[in-house]
């Protein structure tokens, strides 16, 4: 391992929010472990723009072929792409909203799904093209329990991340945090992170 991706999705700050935390302990622990370097993404602090037609026009347009237009509006998802094949190790720090992932980060998958340069079609249908990485997701919800039926958020990142070839995927999780004994699970997910490596 040589780099880790650390992408935050958490509009709460990091001493208020429990993905940032069991996240930031994650990362702390496998950067200790092996010594990697870290990139951090924060899509809460990054205008993360929503795919238009124009931009999706430019992100499928290849570089040398791209009108300076065009080059301007695929420059965010160009270095989202760069920062995720440059990564050996992916940690996602996400609550849940609203039973699935924030607006944040269905817009950041939107930008690195790119035919072509994440994934391909082939005569079998798509296939990823982002192979030898490994995921963590650090989950928080306040009510939705990971792995229930209605968490559409961990099943539809973890199906994300594998239509990618990322098909190695862990979820280290704080659920049930608006019930009784909240602290306390998130004491538990951040020791489980603490021995991840």
């Amino acid at each position: 391992m040589t780099q880790i991706l650390h992408i935050t999705a958490s509009i709460r700050s990091d001493e208020k929010s429990a993905s940032r935390q069991i996240g930031n302990r994650l990362v702390e622990t496998l950067q200790k472990a092996s010594g990697a370097s870290v990139t951090t993404r924060d899509l809460a602090l990054n205008d993360i723009p929503f795919v238009t037609w124009d931009r999706f026009q430019a992100n499928l347009t290849p570089k040398p072929e791209r009108t300076a237009q065009q080059t301007e509006l695929a420059a965010f998802s160009d270095a989202l792409i760069e920062e995720l094949q440059a990564a050996d190790t992916i940690v996602i720090s996400t609550p849940v909203y609203n039973f699935g992932v924030p607006a944040t980060l269905k817009a950041w998958a939107d930008l690195v799904a790119r035919a072509g340069t994440t994934f391909k079609y082939t005569e079998e249908g798509p296939v990823g093209l982002l192979h030898g990485k490994k995921a963590y997701l650090a989950v928080a919800s306040g009510g939705t329990p990971i792995g229930s039926d209605f968490d559409f958020m961990s099943s539809w990142l973890t199906f994300f991340l594998g239509f990618l070839g990322i098909k190695d995927v862990e979820i280290i999780a704080a659920d049930g945090l608006m019930g009784k004994g909240g602290e306390e699970k998130i004491a538990a997910a951040i020791e489980e992170a603490s021995k991840a490596a």
